[in-house]
């Protein structure tokens, strides 16, 4: 069955058929769905702050094709006399080598514009045109089968019934509830779906067009760039791109982390008041990714109150933000969001809202059968050397004669452990009853 993918033109979204997601070239000003007046102080900002530039070097800072469109803008700053040529002898082939400068005039218009707003990046997109691309582009997100869930999950050892929930939860997109005790694997399970997601790749702007205001979305730390052959140069760098709008940047679906740092103000527009432009909430980063609360509970915001901010975009796929001048706009939230926990569900939220996080998943401690191949592996990993003999001493003196819980974690630590024990010992790192017993008495604490 085919899919239809948007097209992007004149700031709307026009079908075409394809297995790909299309974003063909832009060929004129129009085609941006900007205004040419905030496309000309976009250029005069970017001159202000870095000076004498050649024309292809402005239209790579704005994101934007030279020919028929950054040509344009210069052209009709340079008839007001806002920009001129400083040198017309060429260092290459084209107008666009040519070098241009901001004049007076234009650094008094550039100063007025940055009163306004200091963004002075790539050209950004209509909320429209964002918000019909992640529309699209989540149809394709990827479905998981049992294959494909076991090769995601090969590295950590669950029991058959987590695995068999953790399949649907993935695939039904919406939320999933991840509770327990510490240290078995939640976060790794978490992380093991979101390097699922990260196989695909998606398209997202640098930058969004908001009546006027520019909320900066692309976050190099947050989203992985993925690049192929039509997104770099015959030396491997990252070049114009003259068959796609090159305002867009091909990146892993995102998967992004928060944890107690969390606060309302985080899931809402946040307008640098220095800068006067936005940066884009956690959950608009994640869009067609996952949002992984880690720790949920623990951050600075109740979670009745986290809660009650998802109430209408965790059902109705639509979240609602908010300007400093008080509108709201609608986008898409095409977000798996993850709430990771080791405190009771009774303790955070009562059944009402636990009703609306669609799948709830027990990560409980493993069987001893799991702890032997969960150590076996660490061991075998970390190069300490393993011993079925020296693990039933652990089990039996360290925690079943303490009452002691397995925790899936406790291996990682302990193999640690026995490592830094044996370098410093100058003994070879195994699993002997010697080692065992410092490891373990330097690691667990009784309470």
């Amino acid at each position: 069955m085919s899919i239809t993918r948007p097209r992007f033109r004149n700031g709307a979204v026009q079908a075409a058929a394809g297995a790909g997601f299309s974003l063909p070239p832009i060929e004129k000003v129009e085609d941006t769905g900007l205004s040419p007046l905030w496309l000309q102080d976009l250029v005069l900002k970017i001159l202000y702050f870095q000076g004498y530039l050649s024309g292809f070097k402005v239209a790579e800072a704005a994101a934007l094709p030279f020919a028929g469109v950054t040509d344009q803008i210069l052209e009709a700053l340079k008839r007001e006399k806002f920009v001129e040529i400083r040198s017309a002898q060429q260092v290459g082939l084209g107008e666009g080598s040519y070098q241009y400068a901001i004049t007076g005039a234009g650094i008094e218009r550039a100063r007025e514009a940055l009163e306004r707003s200091q963004y002075a990046g790539p050209a950004p997109v209509p909320l429209e045109v964002y918000n019909a691309a992640i529309n699209q582009q989540r149809r394709s997100r990827p479905l998981v089968n049992p294959q494909t869930l076991q090769q995601c999950l090969a590295d950590l050892v669950l029991s058959k019934k987590t695995r068999d929930q953790i399949g649907p939860a993935v695939n039904s997109g919406t939320s999933i509830f991840l509770y327990g005790p510490p240290g078995n694997g939640k976060t790794s399970v978490a992380r093991a779906i979101g390097d699922l997601i990260l196989q695909e790749t998606m398209f997202i702007p640098y930058a969004i067009y908001i009546d006027g205001q520019v909320v900066k979305l692309y976050d190099s730390v947050n989203h992985q760039l993925a690049l192929d052959e039509e997104d770099l140069n015959g030396t491997g760098m990252l070049r114009m791109n003259a068959r796609r709008d090159p305002r867009w940047v091909r990146i892993r679906r995102p998967f992004i982390m928060v944890g107690g740092e969390l606060n309302l103000d985080g899931l809402d527009l946040v307008f640098d008041d220095v800068n006067k432009y936005y940066e884009a909430p956690f959950q608009v980063k994640a869009n067609c990714g996952i949002l992984l609360i880690d720790d949920f509970g623990r951050q600075q915001v109740q979670p009745r109150d986290l809660l009650n901010r998802w109430i209408v975009p965790l059902e109705n796929r639509i979240d609602y933000l908010t300007l400093h001048t008080g509108r709201k706009v609608e986008v898409p939230f095409d977000v798996l969001v993850i709430f990771s926990t080791n405190l009771p569900p009774r303790e955070l939220v009562d059944e009402a809202f636990l009703r609306r996080l669609r799948h709830k998943i027990y990560i409980g401690d493993p069987t001893y059968e799991e702890y032997r191949e969960i150590f076996y592996r660490v061991a075998k990993a970390k190069g300490v050397t393993y011993s079925d003999q020296g693990l039933a001493y652990l089990l039996q003196e360290w925690y079943i004669r303490r009452n002691r819980s397995l925790r899936a974690s406790h291996a990682r630590d302990l193999c640690d452990q026995i490592l830094a024990i044996a370098y410093y010992l100058g003994v070879e790192p195994a699993m002997t009853r010697e080692l065992i017993d410092r490891a373990a008495e330097a690691y667990f604490v009784e309470l």
